[in-house]
């Protein structure tokens, strides 16, 4: 297995109020319905179970499965690390933050992830596999946006 990982950050201003976009992030079965590629998120407390499917990279179809810690400072931050249940492996993992702030017009958003991937690729295969990943990250994150605008009625600014 060879780990490959690829990260994306982004920031906007929405018109939708701090507690409207905070209510969507911290609700599990908002943030799978919203983001393309994921199945199913299964909350157990603080620890997000995500299963995603249909991922093609460098020909292999692969869906990851990976569990993340989440940790709310409401109503400014969501935190999420990988933090897979004792005695288990899993070969992906996200980690990042939600960002949200008050802002002229609406709410300023910002996020960070990078997401890692343990594939059986040689590691020449690096640099392909990278850029899939980051386009892969690049349409999640801009479906994600236009879902998200949508389920709140709102508009980037």
């Amino acid at each position: 297995m060879t780990r490959f990982s690829a990260s994306t950050e982004a920031t906007a201003v929405i018109t939708a109020t701090r507690a409207e976009v905070w209510a969507v992030l911290s609700d599990p079965d908002a943030v799978a319905e919203l983001t393309p590629f994921v199945s199913r998120i299964t909350a157990d407390g603080d620890h997000w179970r995500w299963q995603l499917a249909g991922l093609e990279v460098a020909g292999m179809n692969v869906s990851p499965a990976f569990t993340e810690a989440m940790t709310y400072d409401e109503p400014s931050r969501i935190e999420f690390r990988h933090d897979p249940p004792e005695g288990t492996t899993e070969r992906s993992s996200v980690e990042g933050w939600y960002d949200l702030a008050e802002a002229d017009g609406g709410t300023r958003l910002s996020t960070s992830l990078e997401i890692t991937l343990d594939l059986p690729l040689p590691k020449l295969s690096g640099p392909v596999v990278r850029t899939t990943m980051k386009q892969v990250i690049n349409q999640m994150g801009d479906r994600f946006s236009e879902n998200l605008l949508r389920r709140l009625d709102a508009q980037e600014v």
